[in-house]
Parts: C-alpha cells; sequence; structure tokens
C-alpha cells in the first residue's frame, strides 16, 4: 500500500469550503495534508484524526505569523513556494481565522491584487500579440511579425488563465458582497 496520495483541487479561489472539508474527510480516514501539489495536494498516511483545514493567503509569512495562528489553535501544514497560501489545521470547534465579514473581504482583496499583478502585464502581451497578428492581416507589417504575434498571443492566452481566472473569481466574490446579494 503506498504512503502518500494525490488528491486534486478545484482551485481554492473557485473550491476553497469544498477542498477544506474534502481535507477533513481524508484526515479523518488516515490522509493527512503533506503539501500542495500542482492542480492539488499531496496526502501521507498517517493515524486517522479529526481536522478542520483552512487557507490563508499571505505574501511575507514570518515567525510572527505562523505564532498568530498557532496562538488560536491553528497549526501550519504546508504553504505554496510561490504565491503565498497557507493551510493550517485545527480540532473541530476551534475558532475560524475569519469571523467576520469584514477580515475575509480585506483577505479577497489581497488575493485579487496578487493575482492581478499577474494577470494585468499577461493580459496586455496576449492583446499586443493579437494585435500584430490583425495587423498583420492588412499588410500592415510583414506577415511573419503577425504569425508570431499569433503564436505568442496564444502562448500568453494560455499562461492568462492561471491567473486571470482566480483574479475575475475574487472580483465577483467581492462585487457580490459588496452589493449585499451574497455572504462570502
Amino acid at each position: 500500500m503506498t504512503e502518500t496520495k494525490y488528491v486534486t483541487s478545484g482551485g481554492l479561489a473557485f473550491t476553497e469550503v469544498r477542498d477544506m472539508k474534502k481535507l477533513g474527510k481524508y484526515a479523518r480516514k488516515g490522509w493527512l495534508l503533506e503539501s500542495f501539489a500542482p492542480f492539488g495536494y499531496r496526502l501521507r498516511k498517517g493515524e486517522p484524526q479529526d481536522l478542520i483545514y483552512s487557507v490563508d493567503y499571505q505574501e511575507a509569512a514570518d515567525a510572527d505569523y505562523v505564532s498568530l495562528f498557532e496562538e488560536a489553535g491553528w497549526k501550519k501544514v504546508c504553504s505554496t513556494d510561490t504565491d503565498g497560501f497557507h493551510i493550517f489545521s485545527a480540532p473541530p470547534g476551534t475558532r475560524p481565522i475569519y469571523t467576520d465579514q469584514a477580515s475575509l473581504m480585506e483577505r479577497y482583496e489581497r488575493e485579487q491584487k496578487m493575482t492581478g499583478k499577474t494577470a494585468l502585464p499577461l493580459l496586455i502581451v496576449t492583446l499586443v500579440c493579437l494585435f500584430l497578428r490583425s495587423v498583420s492581416l492588412n499588410d500592415w507589417i510583414p506577415n511573419i511579425l503577425g504569425q508570431i504575434g499569433l503564436i505568442a498571443g496564444l502562448v500568453s492566452l494560455v499562461l492568462l488563465i492561471f491567473p486571470g481566472l482566480p483574479y475575475l473569481s475574487y472580483s465577483i466574490r467581492l462585487n457580490r458582497y459588496r452589493s449585499g446579494k451574497k455572504h462570502i
């Protein structure tokens, strides 16, 4: 029997609550979260535990940041290397990391800003490259530049999906909250 297991994620920007519940179910079966993995999580076989999981975003996570959560009963489980996501675990009944809508909204604003910093340059590159392609069709610039623009535009469009869709998801959540239509 293998000691590790990979489970997929729906993407923290889209299925955060569902993912955290899923990790809790696995923990009760003895599969404990070990780390983030590409498009999911890596679990390690251990003793079954009744745990709840929660995610937070903080780019500059220092020892004070982690100790703040530990004092509240949360244990840091893993973090991403590049984008500041951290998953914490705690026994059921532990006070949630975010207890009010205002602090949760601040978190989503931080995440929106972080994904926007990556999405905006990729969007600009995509639009410029596709503009080059359309201009080359009118023979205003050499066709080879249009071909290069098309290829580069398609590549940047594919890359844009990864920060662009989460950015849109956070924007929709924030707009719903601000309009009072839905709680986050």
